[in-house]
């Protein structure tokens, strides 16, 4: 912040740069702002005021293009490598009508607009995700600026969890051909583990004969994949453990799994064909182990740790399908505790 210097007249002034010229000659002349005032403290306000104004004038000058280049490189070292891979791709193909458009010309109309048109031919997640990045954008230059922009309603997918048969089933098929397959079902159904986090894992990773850490996960930097030593969130450094039979299996040595997180994901996907089983996703191994420690009367604080979830929200919304074994046990329970209850109250009844 500029400080304020006394005059001989007994005022005071604040000098503040405003641009650089450029000669004719090339040389280079900073042109400053002068703000003179009885006190100091005034003419220091003067400045500041002034100050503000200009970088919020410069900033806004930016197009959209331009901020999102801007985001882009403040976030490119705190942002996993696949989040700003996704935002290079967005920035490169879906905001073409108005990319160009400074963003203090972008206004609510504007934008819900091309949300709106958007929105045709994107599903609701995509739509937000793609508003989420262009508002960050906009926001990082003018923090001033606020939009209440309508975004298309999200759809809740009805996903299947699979059963204690569907994953016997499975894992029948593989053990004999497969056994990075069968080490990635078991890591996924016993341990509720994603998949960028069981192909990272090592035997260095092996704690107390049945436990292992969670701290890193293999993504794709767009060139290459790598380990990225850190969990996707904070909760998801955590100690899982295993039964005896997974720990088993494992490697005396090296990786856990010589396969990265989309070969896991394609040959997944056949198995499940092969063994004529519902359709589900590897990353339905995860509603698996939710919904069957959710059956057996886990607390959901456990069930929290040992998925990685930071909040009970997601586990809720699509980890809590409670799976058709156990539903029937429950059903079968609850008959038999109402049918106690009626004979209690029949038996009094008769004696009194």
């Amino acid at each position: 912040m500029a400080k304020a210097k006394k005059l001989p007249s007994g005022q005071w002034r604040t000098l503040v740069y405003d641009y650089t010229e450029i000669l004719p000659d090339g040389q280079k002349k900073r042109h400053y702002e002068s703000f003179t005032a009885d006190t100091k403290a005034k003419s220091e306000l003067m400045a500041a005021e002034f100050s503000n104004t200009k970088n919020r004038r410069n900033r806004n000058n930016l197009t959209l293009l331009e901020a999102m280049d801007k985001f882009i490189d403040l976030k490119s070292n705190v942002l996993s490598p696949s989040t700003i891979k996704e935002y290079r791709r967005l920035k490169n193909s879906v905001y073409k009508d108005i990319e160009h458009l400074p963003v203090h010309k972008l206004d609510k109309i504007t934008i819900q607009k091309w949300v709106n048109d958007y929105a045709i031919t994107h599903s609701p997640k995509s739509t937000k995700n793609a508003y989420q990045f262009l508002n960050s954008s906009i926001h990082l230059v003018d923090e001033s600026i606020n939009f209440k922009i309508t975004l298309p309603q999200s759809i809740i997918n009805e996903l299947y969890t699979p059963t204690d048969d569907d994953i016997c089933r499975i894992c029948d098929y593989v053990r004999e051909y497969d056994k990075d397959m069968l080490i990635a079902i078991y890591l996924g159904a016993f341990g509720a583990l994603r998949r960028s986090e069981m192909c990272a894992l090592t035997t260095d990773d092996i704690r107390d004969k049945n436990k292992l850490i969670i701290n890193k996960g293999m993504i794709d930097n767009g060139r290459e994949w790598i380990i990225k030593n850190y969990p996707k969130n904070d909760s998801s450094n955590r100690l899982v453990t295993f039964p005896d039979f997974v720990m088993e299996i494992l490697p005396i040595s090296g990786k856990l799994i010589n396969l990265n997180p989309n070969t896991v994901t394609s040959r997944f996907g056949k198995i499940v064909k092969k063994c004529n089983v519902p359709h589900f996703r590897l990353h339905d191994l995860r509603h698996y182990t939710a919904s069957i420690l959710h059956a057996i009367g886990v607390p959901d604080e456990y069930i929290m740790k040992v998925g990685g979830w930071s909040s009970d929200y997601v586990m809720k919304q699509r980890y809590r399908g409670v799976l058709n074994d156990y539903e029937k046990q429950f059903e079968q329970k609850q008959l038999e505790h109402f049918e106690i209850m009626q004979h209690e109250i029949q038996h009094k009844k008769i004696r009194t």
